[in-house]
């Protein structure tokens, strides 16, 4: 059965793929952007899959772009926030505070946006529909230099986990995705290693089977994750030990 779909961050990375993987099995699917060249590629690149694809072009850190580009979607099953940046603080000492704000905004202040026009738009007639929130597993443990992207996925964290709660009442979904790392444009950037890395297809093949079984939580790989839960029952002198050597 053909699904309604509204993916963000629809053209790279995680987005890009999810968007292929939907169009391939049939459904409708919105992918939002804020490049119109880069969706526009999308066209060419999917046409010869079997689903319907609709380009939504807006910059999400705009609420009134972003209000008039999203009044054009009426009813969806599924919506995918996806959309995010990674920036890194080098320097602790001289903490960048716009750096910090842009990351956040991005992230966090954005989605939150997101989730006011998108709410009204999950069908409930006859439907459970889903909304689901592209956090991250950096998000598990204190990171070094990652005290932006670490706090506004930590913030994606709790803000699903809290609309889990309160939406189950009104028959919507909520899941949170805990990808470890996804070869894509942004880890492209990393200067460090990145265990068990996957790529965008194979991340996009493990959300689409977790938001199809309404898994709450979908986290990858689980090695990774593992890893990170052992690293969190750990006395946190340890897990601080272990980080501050890995930056020396």
């Amino acid at each position: 059965m053909s699904k309604r779909i509204l993916v963000t961050g629809a053209t790279s990375g995680i987005g890009h793929s999810l968007v292929r993987r939907y169009l391939s099995q049939g459904h409708l699917v919105y992918a939002c952007g804020r490049n119109a060249e880069k969706l526009a590629k999308l066209v060419n690149e999917t046409k010869e899959l079997s689903g319907t694809l609709v380009l939504v072009q807006f910059d999400q850190l705009d609420e009134q772009q972003t209000k008039i580009a999203l009044s054009e979607v009426k009813h969806l099953d599924i919506a995918v926030l996806n959309a995010g940046d990674c920036e890194y603080i080098d320097n602790a000492m001289e903490f960048d505070a716009a750096l910090f704000k842009r990351v956040i905004d991005i992230n966090l202040t954005s989605v939150g946006f997101l989730v006011s026009q998108l709410l009204g738009k999950l069908d409930t007639d006859n439907n459970t529909p889903q909304l689901v929130f592209v956090g991250s597993s950096a998000a598990m443990a204190p990171f070094t230099r990652a005290e932006a992207y670490g706090a506004s996925k930590a913030g994606i964290g709790y803000l699903a986990d809290s609309l889990y709660i309160d939406l189950k009442p009104h028959n919507i979904d909520v899941s949170l995705v805990l990808p470890g790392f996804i070869k894509t444009p942004l880890t492209d950037k990393n200067d460090f290693s990145m265990p068990f890395l996957l790529t965008s297809e194979e991340a996009a093949q493990r959300i689409d089977a977790g938001i199809e079984k309404r898994q709450r939580h979908i986290a990858f790989p689980k090695r990774l994750i593992w890893s990170l839960k052992i690293a969190n029952w750990l006395p946190a002198t340890w897990w601080r030990s272990i980080m501050l050597k890995s930056d020396q």
